[in-house]
């Protein structure tokens, strides 16, 4: 029961003022409130026995974020440098990084560093060998 008919604000107004009114159950919210929240009864769940898995017998289902897909990039190294200096920057200019030549390059994956590795050439294409691999312990505590 639309009407496409644009409503003045007066009639506007006059709406919102009849919902309100009809609406208007603020006391027993504020009733609500007063006894407090709500307690559902904590029901028991089965304590799993010492040594058995509580992800179940199979081990935790990783096929739901197996086809997530993540970004992975190799960093050479890094510098920081001024605005000035950065606007200067042309053809066969050359920037220092943080990194000595034949030092292992930062595999990083969404921005997070996994491992080390060298840069390899695979049917004229670059590739990386890892070298080292970051273990899950650490990669997790550097996290925080």
């Amino acid at each position: 029961m639309s009407n496409n008919t644009p409503k003045s604000p007066e009639e506007q107004a006059a709406e919102w003022a009849a919902a309100l009114e009809e609406g208007d159950n603020q006391n027993a919210i504020d009733e609500l409130l007063a006894e407090g929240p709500a307690r559902a009864p904590m029901e028991q769940f089965p304590t799993p026995a010492k040594g058995e898995p509580v992800h179940g017998l199979e081990g935790p289902n990783l096929d739901v974020i197996l086809d997530i897909p993540v970004t992975i990039s190799m960093e050479v190294g890094n510098t920081s440098i001024s605005i000035r200096n950065l606007l200067q920057l042309n053809q066969g200019s050359v920037i220092e990084l943080d990194r000595l030549a034949g030092e292992p390059l930062d595999v990083l994956v969404n921005g997070t560093l996994i491992a080390h590795g060298e840069v390899v050439v695979v049917n004229e294409k670059f590739g990386i060998r890892l070298t080292d691999v970051i273990s899950p312990t650490e990669r997790i505590r550097k996290l925080r």
